[in-house]
């Protein structure tokens, strides 16, 4: 009888604590897919950069690009070369013509009024969090991914 009861006690605290680890983990996961995101144009940027300088240093060695700028929040200046109206956003890009190679910025809802205003061949300061680049074997050219964008301001390059 005895041991029963330590076998029974033994099972239960097993049972316990995988109740525990699984209501722990669904508590995280819960909290990063609700996770909400600070305006990025209150966010301080790690890097101001000069978009043709920025994607030369991915044309250079993407890999180290990728480890320097990768998830940071990045301000680009630079001129738009096309504005992409897609469904309810819009994707602004500032291309270098000589190579192809290009910078994508997708927009905070709150800040897509400001971007459907940029025009081809407006100068702008950009403020994103840089997703990386990589290489498009599609259209043959490096891109470079920005989310979560806000017009840091218009200006006269």
């Amino acid at each position: 009888m005895i041991t029963v009861k330590k076998k029974t006690s033994w099972v239960k605290r097993i049972l316990i604590g995988g109740f525990i680890l699984l209501l722990a983990g669904a508590i995280a996961v819960w909290f990063i897919f609700n996770e909400k995101f600070t305006d990025t144009k209150e966010r301080k940027a790690a890097f101001t950069v000069n978009a043709m300088d920025f994607i030369g240093e991915f044309e250079k060695n993407d890999s180290l690009a990728n480890i320097k700028y990768a998830e940071k929040i990045i301000t680009v200046n630079g001129r738009v070369s096309e504005a992409e109206a897609a469904d309810t956003t819009i994707n602004i890009k500032m291309i270098d013509t000589a190579t192809g190679n290009f910078i994508i910025f997708a927009f905070q809802q709150q800040h897509l009024k400001e971007a459907k205003q940029m025009k081809e061949g407006d100068s702008v300061s950009i403020k994103g969090s840089c997703s990386g680049g990589i290489y498009n074997e599609i259209l043959e050219v490096k891109k470079i991914d920005f989310i979560r964008s806000a017009i840091n301001k218009q200006t006269n390059f």
